[in-house]
């Protein structure tokens, strides 16, 4: 009696059908979680050399910076470049994966059982819904404040010439729409501090147009930031009662002056993180509460497109998981040098999308959240017309 061909897992899965889709989900999600992880150490790899290894080098061998806070700060920007490889790897993870089963006609052997290409590609888009939500938690509560350490670090490392907050001159200026054109912004109050020393803040000149028909001009030594009551106060000054014929109707010296003015001057002054370091929580503070009362519209719309770029970040895994499962279920048969030219060039043309969409919303062409999620619904239109494709 002749020995029967031993069968591949998929082939020997077919009946009963319930339980041959789930034995097919598993061993997919195990040919698709080695790609994965190569693509993550392969890109983290090539990102960090780039992006942060060779400046850290560089500060070693030039700047006296040692070793070991060498290894303390590439440790601490190895997330940012981690989250970063996410997307590009569910990419590669679901070429290679698809393009080996359909080279190996695994795919014609369930096709055959009757399982559609939709059904097929649903443990990629399932692996791309679980990496989103890695990357939207790394983004909110991992990279921001890692980024962070490693910037104060780097300069407390080298005596950086940029304290940790801003030394002379602040000048912090608060807009309000014009009293006779709404569309339009008119100054509604100037500060001015000559020196700060992160706690203190000295010569001060505050220009307060806030009430109509009447300027006030405030001269003080110093002050400081209760941040139990959420006020200013003021040491040995002077308010001045400018009217609007531009005489002085009323002058008020003082000893010790509480003031109800915006925080924004100190935040300001403070050292400002940058939008890498931020989660969206104190993305959107930073924008609420400094840079919208600053008036500038460039610095708004741009702050406006960080914040939405970072709900549609995570998004990118289930375009780039719908892609390449798409491209890889076709009847092809690919290598996996093949697959990770054409993922590069996938990623290359992607992100240059998103840099043009990223321009044209801080230049206000586009809407900042037209900006940050074009290039991923352009992304998810292709994927779903690929998928639509191969499944004829």
């Amino acid at each position: 009696m002749d020995t029967p061909l031993q069968s591949s897992p998929l082939q020997s899965a077919r009946s009963p059908i319930g339980s041959a889709l789930s034995i097919m989900d598993r061993y997919i999600a195990r040919e698709l979680t080695m790609p994965f992880l190569f693509g993550v150490g392969a890109f983290s790899s090539i990102g960090i050399s780039i992006g942060a290894l060779f400046d850290l080098i560089r500060r070693v061998t030039e700047s006296g910076l040692s070793f070991g806070l060498a290894l303390q700060i590439f440790a601490l920007k190895l997330p940012e470049f981690v989250v970063l490889s996410f997307p590009m790897s569910t990419l590669l993870a679901t070429m290679m994966t698809y393009s080996r089963l359909a080279g190996d006609s695994e795919l014609i052997a369930l096709r055959g059982c009757g399982v559609s290409v939709r059904r097929i590609i649903a443990p990629a888009v399932v692996l791309s819904l679980v990496v989103t939500g890695l990357t939207f938690a790394f983004n909110e509560l991992i990279t921001p404040a890692a980024n962070y350490q490693a910037a104060v670090t780097l300069e407390r490392a080298l005596n950086s010439e940029r304290p940790p907050f801003q030394e002379r001159n602040i000048l912090y200026q608060e807009f309000q729409p014009a009293s006779d054109n709404k569309d339009e912004q008119e100054l509604r109050r100037l500060f001015y501090a000559r020196r700060f020393d992160g706690e203190t803040m000295y010569g001060l000149t505050i220009l307060d147009f806030s009430q109509r028909g009447l300027s006030q001009v405030v001269s003080a030594d110093s002050a400081t930031w209760d941040f139990g009551r959420n006020q200013w106060n003021f040491y040995n000054g002077t308010i001045y009662a400018v009217s609007p014929d531009g005489s002085f109707g009323h002058i008020v010296r003082f000893d010790n002056q509480e003031l109800q003015l915006p925080r924004a001057p100190l935040d300001l002054a403070s050292r400002t993180k940058s939008d890498t370091e931020m989660n969206i929580a104190e993305a959107t503070r930073h924008l609420r509460d400094v840079v919208s009362k600053g008036g500038d519209e460039r610095q708004i719309r741009t702050w406006e497109t960080r914040i939405q770029q970072k709900y549609a970040l995570p998004f990118v895994c289930v375009v780039f998981g719908l892609v390449g499962a798409s491209i890889g279920v076709r009847p092809q048969r690919t290598s996996r040098a093949t697959s990770f030219g054409v993922s590069v060039v996938i990623i290359f043309g992607y992100y240059l999308l998103a840099f043009i969409c990223n321009a044209l919303g801080e230049v206000g062409v586009l809407s900042p959240l037209m900006a940050a999620w074009l290039p991923t619904l352009l992304g998810l239109a292709i994927g779903v017309q690929l998928m639509l494709q191969a499944s004829r």
